[in-house]
């Protein structure tokens, strides 16, 4: 669409949007022309009758929540407000909207506050089962599910607080740690591969060119898979599968722990902030709230035990 002007004047209403945005305020609400409802419902329908074979289990059982509370149609575009609102009471991420890519590092960042950023505009509909950059349904479609699954929250956290204050090669290889788990990532399930990452799931062809004997798939290892170089206008050619998110979780805490930086860091889900663990004070403090979380549990467990 880059020739087309009237599509990118729609474009620069969407980037207006983001970038008159400002935190804490509602996200503005979208009209959507009934060509860009067309594009939609033609992703949404071929996707939809994919995604009980394809879709790791997670997908499948939050999905529908997604229809049910955030008017998840085939004719209708969602609004991000909704889906924000919804994401707070599941797992407390939001819904931030960006005129378009931003840099890994700023990205990264606001996952370590539980935020996404995402666009609010729709490919060109000349071709609407493909998009060389990141749309409206790459993210409500491919990511968004996912953010209200606690466990995958929780990983994609992981990765966003490992990239604060880390050296510029150290944000490298976690935004190819993100490349082949947030957004190109399969898992083992009941024997089979199934896939996780949004870019997968957001991509007709893809979806089914992954899970296919084409590709190569190996082992998630954080150290490995942050050297693997990748395509970016292609089917990739190489896949990392995990066991679990609790499992690629744990893999990234412990790469987490090379990164050379002089502090660590914890999301304070009360205050909707990250703490720097630098100081005694802090520590203590820490342990301190702790002590309080074992003395529930160590209750809840007399109770049921």
């Amino acid at each position: 669409g880059f020739k087309d002007q009237v599509y990118r004047a729609r474009r620069k209403e969407f980037a207006d949007i983001a970038f008159n945005y400002r935190h804490g305020q509602p996200i503005p609400r979208v009209t959507y022309t009934e060509e860009e409802r067309k594009t939609w419902g033609t992703i949404f329908n071929k996707l939809t009758n994919l995604f009980p074979t394809h879709a790791c289990r997670e997908f499948n059982r939050v999905f529908p929540l997604l229809q049910e509370n955030c008017g998840y149609t085939a004719d209708s575009i969602p609004q991000l407000e909704d889906i924000s609102q919804f994401l707070q009471k599941t797992t407390g991420f939001r819904l931030r909207p960006v005129a378009g890519l931003l840099s890994s590092r700023d990205f990264l960042a606001g996952l370590a506050f539980r935020v996404f950023h995402s666009t609010q505009y729709i490919r060109h509909p000349s071709m609407p089962l493909y998009t060389p950059e990141p749309d409206v349904c790459h993210e409500l479609i491919g990511h968004v599910p996912l953010f209200s699954d606690p466990a995958f929250a929780q990983f994609s956290q992981e990765i966003g607080l490992a990239s604060l204050g880390a050296p510029d090669e150290w944000i490298e290889k976690l935004a190819t740690c993100y490349w082949f788990t947030v957004e190109f990532g399969l898992c083992r399930q009941e024997g089979e591969l199934k896939a996780y990452g949004a870019g997968l799931l957001s991509s007709f062809g893809e979806l089914q060119y992954c899970l296919s004997d084409k590709p190569k798939v190996q082992e998630f290892d954080p150290i490995k898979t942050g050297e693997q170089k990748y395509p970016i206008t292609e089917y990739q050619p190489i896949y990392f599968a995990t066991e679990s998110f609790e499992s690629a979780k744990s893999k990234m805490q412990a790469l987490c722990e090379l990164i050379p930086r002089p502090f660590s860091v914890r999301y304070n889900p009360y205050t909707l902030s990250v703490e720097v663990l630098d100081t005694k004070d802090k520590l203590l403090q820490f342990a301190h709230q702790m002590q309080g979380d074992f003395s529930i549990l160590k209750d809840a467990l007399n109770r049921i035990l």
